[in-house]
């Protein structure tokens, strides 16, 4: 039924009558309204679903929304609805592979979405497809999002009132709903063989047309079906498509509306073995845990009519849709999962900063009123403005991840709290990569190592930097020859001599700087007869590290300490 109504704004030259239905018809609660001035442009499953493998010439529908509004909570203002309920979004991954960017971008901006709200971020594992599961995925999806610190307030691990959080644990919602379906003539028993489905497949591709079901068991008398159902035929329920889709109002894309029973066969909504198709189960879970926002992939946009027909026949009210446009390399191609290093827990071993990753990944879309370097989680929740989210892909330059990971930990060494995190992860990278070579179990200890961090802060991208062989000598006494000492200079015991000299005047003093050890330098190179300031440095720097190259001299003195300089300088004694 549709109502006529004239609508008072706050611009009286612009009200004027429109059409809404009775479903929609909420302007009296005086909400606020946006008007889309220009008719939108919407391709159809031809176009937008290119992974579909809909091909075809190009066609486009026209919604002729320039002077029409919809009133419902589904197309009202970004975020207005959490004014009438509670905002839940969720991120419901597929645990058959591990969590990758793009996974982690969409829970990113649901998790943040939420906390601007005052709302709940849901876990919810959508694990039907049962032949395709990864040992393990689950629970390690689960624990990258607590890693990169977007902890999901429900989830398969802590719970929560609207659980189980697993699919497969919720078979006889998704029966029940199905079942409903077919009492309601909105759905219908499918007895057609895989062989059959494939001779359809086969017949349509030679004839240059999309595949896609015939709709045949939708046609069986009722004794037909009563002799299958008796006779116990294998079956799936499949859902009744009909025309006549409502447009909805993307927070991201706007009016969209696709008619899929023009291109679409019947779908399938429940199994033969019982496992629901995502279709259904994500509506019935989204219903029933009172998910009030999707924010998902754009790759799902052209479904969303197809759901939001399901909806309808179960007599749900839909949530607010939003599809996030596509994460891509920075050349423009897909994302893939083969890919090894863009998995999250790939990341997380070289050594990347979780809010690095974060920021990378927000940096290069849209969503925010700034978009500068160095946010932390805190910052990008304030700054997040959801109509600012722009349906333009988003081009990933992981080039840049050692820079934001640079600024982010700068950040951390600088954090008291963070920085104890760092040196327990760094005592763990030492052992790992050095073991039984480490012959001072003082590099372990958190004061030489929180040293090191602070003099190294700056320089280095990651911790995992300070355990590749550049930076050995921390924590290995290194090896060199007599050889290469005296291609340096005929005086090398003299300049251990003073070197250790030097180190026991300062002992128990105060500690050493990189100034005032620079200083001291210079004073004991010109107690050489002829060796040049450089080559002194050249002996010293070999002398401690074994390398010709890395930080300046007095920064590897003050981190290794008197101490152990004055050990590895005796050794250097020993060897004539």
């Amino acid at each position: 039924m549709l109502l006529s109504s004239f609508i008072h704004c706050s611009t009286p030259s612009r009200c004027f009558p429109i059409k809404t239905c009775t479903r929609c018809c909420q302007y009296s609660t005086g909400r606020s309204v946006r008007i889309l001035d220009t008719p939108v442009l919407l391709k159809n499953a031809l176009t937008f679903n290119r992974s579909g493998g809909h091909g075809g010439k190009q066609q486009y529908m026209r919604l002729k929304s320039s002077r029409k509004r919809c009133f419902s909570s589904e197309c009202d203002e970004v975020g207005h609805q959490h004014e009438h309920g509670d905002v839940r979004v969720r991120f419901a991954p597929s645990p058959t592979g591990f969590l990758h960017l793009g996974g982690l971008r969409t829970a990113l901006y649901n998790y943040i979405y939420a906390k601007k709200y005052g709302g709940s971020f849901i876990l919810r594992m959508e694990d039907t497809d049962q032949s395709r599961l990864v040992p393990g995925a689950a629970e390690s999806i689960e624990d990258m999002l607590e890693w990169a610190g977007i902890p999901p307030d429900e989830s398969p691990r802590g719970g929560g009132q609207y659980g189980p959080y697993l699919q497969s644990q919720r078979l006889s919602l998704y029966s029940q709903a199905a079942d409903s379906l077919v009492q309601t003539g909105k759905a219908y028993h499918c007895f057609c063989s895989q062989q059959r489905l494939e001779l359809l497949k086969r017949e349509a591709l030679r004839s240059g047309q999309t595949p896609r079901y015939d709709n045949r068991c939708r046609h069986l008398r009722p004794d037909q079906l009563e002799e299958k159902l008796d006779q116990k035929v294998p079956h799936v329920i499949r859902f009744r498509l009909e025309s006549g889709v409502e447009p909805f109002n993307d927070l991201v894309f706007g009016w969209n509306r696709h008619e899929v029973a023009q291109v679409e066969g019947d779908p399938v909504v429940l199994k033969a073995d019982g496992f629901p198709t995502y279709h259904l189960a994500n509506v019935v879970d989204d219903h029933l845990m009172k998910v009030s926002h999707v924010l998902r992939g754009s790759e799902w946009l052209i479904s969303t009519s197809k759901h939001l027909l399901l909806y309808r026949a179960l007599g749900w009210k839909p949530p607010v849709f939003g599809h996030l446009p596509l994460l891509l390399n920075r050349d423009g191609s897909k994302l893939s999962k083969r890919q090894g290093d863009i998995y999250i827990q790939s990341f997380q071993r070289s050594g990347a900063l979780p809010e690095a990753l974060l920021d990378i990944t927000t940096h290069c879309g849209s969503g925010f009123n700034s978009n500068r370097v160095g946010r932390k989680m805190e910052e990008l929740i304030t700054e997040f403005n959801p109509s600012k989210i722009t349906t333009h892909s988003a081009l990933l330059d992981l080039d840049k991840l050692p820079e934001f990971n640079k600024i982010h930990l700068q950040q951390r060494i600088d954090d008291a709290v963070q920085r104890d995190w760092l040196v327990r992860d760094l005592q763990v990278r030492i052992q790992e990569v050095y073991g039984t070579q480490v012959q001072d179990q003082d590099v372990l200890q958190p004061d030489y190592i929180t040293r090191v961090l602070h003099l190294r802060k700056g320089h280095i991208s990651s911790v995992s930097d300070l355990v590749s062989s550049e930076y050995s000598y921390l924590w290995v006494r290194p090896s060199f020859s007599d050889q290469q000492m005296t291609a340096l200079s005929s005086e090398t015991q003299h300049i251990a001599t003073l070197v250790i000299r030097l180190m026991e005047g300062l002992k128990g003093g105060e500690e050493l700087t990189v100034d005032q050890l620079s200083v001291e330098l210079k004073t004991l190179a010109k107690k050489t007869s002829n060796t040049k300031y450089r080559d002194v440095m050249k002996i010293i720097r070999l002398a401690l590290s074994g390398l010709q190259q890395g930080p300046s001299v007095a920064e590897m003195m003050v981190s290794l300490g008197p101490s152990e300089i004055t050990h590895r300088f005796n050794r250097v004694l020993q060897q004539h």
